[in-house]
């Protein structure tokens, strides 16, 4: 995934989000972290989804607002990775570390789109 993600947003994220498909196919299923995955699940594929919306879009202001969608989708994907307790399968604390990061840097990158289209009006 490192190798690939540095220039294709689109891909990126695709694989971002097939990354945390397979992380939480890991991840021990607790009442609370049946919940969490759930929604990080949804982030996750979200972030790409709204990508390719973004880069689809009829307007300006539509393109902006998907890639606002992006950047707070991929904050949410953070947040619930980071509150998913693998406590007992230390083998995931890399992987899920690796995708937290992940997570952030695509959430840097929209936020970077973000203020620099508000900087050209």
């Amino acid at each position: 995934m490192k190798d690939e993600r540095k220039y294709d947003l689109e891909s990126r994220t695709f694989l971002f989000a097939k990354s945390v498909r397979s992380f939480i196919k890991r991840v021990p299923m607790t009442l609370t972290n049946v919940d969490d995955c759930r929604q990080l699940g949804k982030a996750s594929g979200s972030v790409g989804a709204n990508y390719i919306e973004a880069n689809e879009s009829i307007s300006r202001k539509d393109f902006d607002y998907r890639i606002k969608i992006c950047r707070k989708e991929a904050k949410e994907s953070t947040y619930f990775l980071r509150l998913i307790d693998i406590s007992d399968r230390s083998e995931l604390q890399n992987e899920q570390n690796d995708l937290i990061q992940e997570a952030s840097e695509l959430t840097r990158i929209f936020g970077s789109i973000v203020s620099k289209r508000n900087r050209l009006i």
